[in-house]
């Protein structure tokens, strides 16, 4: 950990917009499969697919990992504090303070990605003192771009993020939330 990246708490529990964004436990093991085996999250995001109950313990401990380092925290998206929906991610990053969400194609089209984003928007604002939170999505991805519009995020003026993933390219645009 860098003497200047203090670490985050060892236990989050964020509650707005009708969810509670919760830590992963051991308990959820065996949904996240469900949640994140799928051609979609597959494609647009970099979890490992295929995403088994292996893949799941190793993303738990590098979540954990990343938690300690204060680099990076991953929540369960849920709406009553039990089961996970979806996830969202707050990632300290040079390029500032980035989140991120997959939602589960099952619960798709309730807006829980919207709404887990402002939540954890609002705690990077309130909490980590974030001036803006960004995200980096492609531009032919429909629907993170409709989150990201929804919640008030716009296209930033700054390079296009370009590398290749899982075989294939990809290039992300920026868009940014500035502190209310």
């Amino acid at each position: 950990m860098s003497s200047t990246t203090s670490s985050f708490p060892e236990r989050i529990e964020l509650s707005g917009e009708g969810l509670v964004l919760r830590d992963w436990t051991e308990a959820d093991l065996t949904a996240m499969p469900e949640l994140f085996d799928h051609p979609d999250i597959a494609y647009w995001t970099p979890i490992v697919s295929p995403f088994d109950e292996a893949a799941a313990r190793a993303r738990l401990r590098r979540d954990r990992q990343l938690r300690a380092e204060g680099a990076a925290i991953l929540l369960a998206i849920t709406v009553d504090g039990a089961a996970p929906l979806g996830e969202v991610m707050l990632r300290r990053a040079p390029e500032g303070t980035e989140l991120g969400y997959a939602v589960g194609p099952a619960h798709r089209g309730q807006g829980l990605a919207a709404r887990a984003v402002r939540v954890m928007a609002a705690y990077a604002f309130e909490q980590l003192g974030a001036g803006q939170v960004i995200l980096e999505l492609e531009a032919e991805n429909a629907a993170s771009v409709a989150v990201a519009t929804r919640v008030g995020f716009v296209p930033l003026d700054v390079p296009l993020i370009t590398g290749e993933e899982k075989g294939r390219p990809y290039a992300l645009q920026t868009w940014g939330l500035d502190r209310p």
